[in-house]
């Protein structure tokens, strides 16, 4: 089985992602180190999913909240967040307790060393002198890669968790996006088959990024991009779709994509990548928000979707409609990644096979 102590940060680095799966892999096949979507075939998927449907089913007793929570009490996790997050935060720091695992954070790298000049590598190979696991959220692309590759070349090699890396990678994400999909369908004939339309800032958006290459793991899923012409999906996502042969559209009608959707996955305007203040305010997006007439048009068992936080991008008339999933979306993660952590830790057969 091949290893990053088998090879060079440059030669790591310079890989496509599908080329650098096998680097990252544990023993069960499941990832060690989670960096992005690509390690995910639907086989991962579908095993991950059916995890996470098991500990969901578990926790509901008092009994079996307290196998879980003495799975990994031997072991320690650092969130490690020098991005701002709420939602991402707390779902990784929930799904830690879940089973467990002591936890430590730093929300704000001037709180660290980091604020003397430490460079990330160090305060990195310093939290990993506590901890069994470091899940991070970073603005910078392909730190989370580099400190991967870093830990796994030190005397304490220890996995990493992608919780958000500049703007190429959110895999957690689109792991609770897909757990969201499977469970929206699984008593409707299932993913395969489907439309899924994106809507908003589709550039800058790494949820959307990963998300798109997940579905790529399904049959016959159509994917539909809406947005201004300035935010439109980026070519290298495109580039991905022609080469898996999978069925895509670009518009800017979403109206006419909601009619035909069978998921609207809706995003906010990602305005922190802005190179200069206020460029996003001059772009016009005043026709992809989603309200009370495109839920009108929405399928009856149609299902909209949201990473959050949002802005004004979906109607809270919507919130209360059925279809409507981003709330369930949000708690769903907490379940996901707590399946995440209990894979990367060998747990999955043991958490399968338990009695309760």
């Amino acid at each position: 089985m091949s290893s990053l102590t088998d090879i060079s940060w440059e030669e790591f680095s310079a890989l496509p992602l599908k080329a650098k799966r096998p680097y990252l892999e544990g023993k069960n096949g499941m990832p060690y180190h989670t960096l992005f979507a690509q390690q995910f075939d639907r086989e991962l998927l579908e095993r991950l999913c059916n995890l996470a449907n098991r500990i969901r089913f578990i926790n509901k007793s008092k009994e079996g909240a307290l196998y879980l929570k003495n799975l990994l009490t031997h072991k320690r996790a650092m969130l490690y967040f020098s991005q701002p997050s709420s939602r991402t935060f707390l779902s990784h720091l929930n799904a830690c307790q879940l089973l467990g695992l002591t936890t430590s954070s730093v929300r704000d790298a001037a709180t660290s060393s980091e604020a003397k000049g430490e460079s990330k590598t160090d305060t990195v190979r310093t939290f990993s002198s506590y901890v069994d696991m470091i899940i991070m959220r970073c603005p910078e692309k392909g730190l989370a890669e580099q400190m991967a590759w870093e830990l796994s070349n030190s005397d304490r090699p220890i996995p990493i968790l992608n919780a958000g890396s500049g703007k190429d990678q959110h895999p957690t994400q689109a792991l609770l996006d897909i757990y969201t999909l499977i469970r929206s369908f699984e008593t409707k004939g299932g993913l395969d088959g489907r439309t899924v339309v994106f809507c908003g800032d589709l550039l800058r958006g790494r949820t959307v990024r990963s998300l798109s290459y997940l579905l790529t793991n399904f049959n016959d899923v159509k994917q539909i991009f809406v947005a201004p012409k300035e935010l439109q999906v980026p070519e290298d996502v495109i580039e991905i779709l022609k080469e898996k042969g999978v069925s895509y559209e670009i518009s800017d009608d979403l109206k006419a994509a909601t009619k035909v959707a069978d998921a609207v996955y809706m995003t906010r305007i990602q305005d922190e990548w802005d190179e200069s203040k206020g460029e996003s305010a001059k772009i016009d997006t005043s026709r992809f928000k989603f309200g009370a007439e495109e839920l009108a048009l929405l399928k009856p068992d149609g299902c909209i979707l949201h990473p959050l936080p949002r802005r004004d991008e979906i109607a809270t008339c919507c919130d209360h409609d059925p279809r409507a999933m981003y709330w369930r979306q949000m708690r769903n993660g907490m379940w996901i990644r707590a399946a995440l952590i209990a894979s990367v830790f060998g747990l999955e057969d043991e958490i399968m096979n338990c009695g309760y």
